[in-house]
């Protein structure tokens, strides 16, 4: 999620409007748009004070990397599409055959 998603989200749950939110931080209502819609990156401090402007605060945390993650996602990448989504379908096979040993019928 990057900062214009950030000020979007706080000021949609909001409630308001990119104007109102423009006038609470005096900035303009195309600035706004601006970057929400990621055509200008918005410093942390201008985002905080923007979420801020919305009545949120942003809580930021530091936490361990999931190198398996990141393992598992390279090497998908470096599958053809075709190998991908054999291996999706057996994935979805082995959950439904789960499903059904549980008696579980999905809905």
């Amino acid at each position: 999620m990057d900062s214009g998603q950030i000020v979007r989200e706080a000021r949609r749950r909001a409630g308001i409007s990119q104007r109102t939110l423009a006038s609470r931080v005096g900035m303009s209502q195309p600035s706004i748009a601006r970057i929400e819609r990621g055509d200008v990156q918005s410093s942390f401090d201008r985002t905080l004070g923007l979420v801020r402007a919305c009545g949120f605060d942003l809580e930021i945390h530091v936490v361990p990397l999931d190198e398996d993650a990141w393992t598992l996602a390279e090497r998908g990448a470096a599958v053809d599409p075709a190998a991908r989504l054999d291996r999706m379908l057996a994935g979805t096979e082995l959950l439904e055959e789960g499903m059904r040993a549980r008696g579980d019928t999905g809905g």
